[in-house]
């Protein structure tokens, strides 16, 4: 027997549950104002948000898991794959929801995009295909554990500092937005003092 009940809302069955409901609200905010811009516009941001939620819970759950051990966040990091997939859903109808923008409203999408944010989104969406790509076994196992950490920490820090610049610089106009940077900021120190923690031991012995 396992040493832990599986639970329903587990594994592929939670992303199944959570993309549903991802794609539920979107459609749900879009026609409130009758599938026009300002509703496409509304599901881009609801779709950000839900992002941002998803990837500090699937890149934040390791961390968590080593410094509070408990219920919630063993749950947390035996799903951070799951999560991390559903992240990737969410992202997916925030892509869906700005190409839906760009056909409907030419010259707002225009003028709200510039050549550093196809390039800046553009490597942030790489990186989500191929991470999303390589949450499965087989395919996990055939570039192999290395290049899997490799591509999963760098692309996790890379979107980190991503949804960081891409909420920060609205501060300005809408101080409320600093809110958004908490659980990055939390999640960065986290993983810092995790790993601090995970090397203190070895020096002691070391010494």
């Amino acid at each position: 027997m396992p040493s832990h009940r599986q639970d329903w809302f587990e594994g592929w069955r939670l992303f199944a549950a959570l993309t549903l409901v991802l794609v539920a609200l979107s459609v749900w905010i879009a026609g409130m104002r009758g599938f026009e811009v300002d509703g496409v516009r509304m599901m881009i941001r609801f779709t950000a948000r839900t992002s941002l939620l998803l990837f500090c819970l699937a890149f934040g759950a390791a961390a968590l898991a080593r410094l509070w051990p408990n219920g919630w966040t063993r749950w947390q990091r035996r799903n951070r794959r799951y999560l991390g997939v559903t992240f990737a859903a969410s992202h997916g109808l925030h892509a869906i929801a700005i190409a839906c923008f760009a056909m409907m409203d030419p010259a707002g999408y225009a003028a709200a995009t510039n050549a550093a944010s196809y390039i800046f989104g553009g490597t942030g969406y790489a990186f989500i295909m191929a991470m999303a790509a390589t949450s499965f076994d087989r395919t996990a196992a055939a570039i192999g554990p290395r290049a899997f950490r490799i591509l999963h920490l760098t692309g996790g820090y890379y979107l980190l500092f991503q949804f960081t610049v891409s909420f920060g610089k609205r501060i300005p106009d809408m101080p409320l937005y600093a809110l958004f940077l908490i659980p990055l900021l939390a999640v960065f120190a986290l993983r810092m003092i995790a790993m601090t923690s995970a090397r203190t031991p070895r020096t002691v012995r070391a010494g």
